[in-house]
């Protein structure tokens, strides 16, 4: 089966910070004055999801250039994936499930260390004027399976000038558990599947009960969201097929379409489970947070087509 879309090599342009920066600036707003004029307020914290290939990596650049160059705050990035499993302890997830595909590699709710990813984040919302260690991970480790980095190695928050805005991004941030039923009657049986007819249910169920720990980990230390999505999510096809024929180009190496197909295929099952509960909003539910999600939709060419706030 080919990429859907052919690659056609698009240029990254940044249409998308010019409509975030307002409305983080916005929803900041509003959270300060319900502060009380504290000192050091804990920081405001906007989580970012973005589907894999669209540019997130450019945008999340641009909105911690902009809020501290020019709105002068001091912004901390942090990805999820830095809160991967060590390797260790993800080789011992997979032995435990050896005929579960979708946790043999990270990736997958349920490859995170949420342990340590509620470490770091009460450390930085309880006492913002502390140093407080930012965990790091290096991909390339043990021949591209990844691994933690040692803590020694970490860098800091700098006490004296402590964050006053955390973005938390990552592909899965934002993802809510569904219903067992909801997962087998509209998901999991649905005709129109992708990639969930190649998963027992079991395997689904598995990674779906995870997510209730994201769900209480991550969305509800939520200030605000900002959820990039695509107009069709299988333009990830080929937006991963254009980056591995540039490193191809550049490097000599990449991977070949059928590769691409694989890896992605290994996550796409995520967003054919949770995309959709993004789209309704993180924040549904709970009272007071009308308008504290901002969502651009993309086209083909990654530049945005629509965008509204929930």
């Amino acid at each position: 089966m080919a990429a859907p879309n052919a690659p056609l090599q698009t240029r990254m342009v940044d249409d998308k910070s010019p409509i975030c920066i307002p409305f983080i600036l916005s929803r900041l707003a509003e959270y300060r004055a319900q502060q009380d004029g504290e000192t050091h307020p804990r920081p405001f914290i906007v989580g970012l999801n973005g589907v894999q290939g669209v540019g997130k990596t450019t945008l999340v650049r641009a909105l911690a250039e902009t809020l501290q160059e020019r709105e002068g705050l001091p912004t901390l990035v942090v990805s999820i994936d830095d809160f991967y499993l060590t390797h260790a302890d993800q080789l011992a997830l997979a032995a435990a499930h050896p005929d579960n595909a979708l946790v043999q590699y990270r990736g997958e709710p349920g490859t995170h260390d949420l342990s340590l990813l509620t470490q770091f984040l009460t450390s930085l919302t309880t006492n913002p004027t502390k140093l407080t260690p930012i965990p790091q991970y290096d991909k390339s480790a043990f021949s591209g399976q990844g691994d933690r980095l040692p803590p020694s190695t970490w860098p800091t928050t700098d006490p004296t000038n402590p964050p006053q805005v955390l973005i938390l991004e990552g592909w899965c941030v934002g993802f809510r558990p569904l219903s067992p039923p909801l997962l087998v009657e509209s998901k999991w049986k649905s005709a129109g599947s992708r990639t969930l007819h190649n998963h027992k249910l079991d395997h689904l169920l598995f990674i779906n009960s995870k997510l209730e720990d994201y769900d209480r980990v991550i969305n509800s230390a939520l200030d605000a969201f900002i959820h990039i999505d695509a107009e069709d999510t299988e333009y990830v096809y080929a937006w991963r097929a254009e980056q591995e024929a540039q490193l191809r180009r550049e490097r000599g190496a990449g991977m070949s379409e059928e590769q691409v197909i694989k890896f992605v295929d290994a996550y796409y099952p995520a967003y054919e489970l949770f995309a959709e509960g993004v789209r309704g909003g993180v924040f549904r539910g709970k009272e007071g947070r009308k308008g504290c999600q901002l969502r651009l939709v993309v086209g083909r060419d990654r530049t945005v087509k629509e965008n509204m706030v929930i």
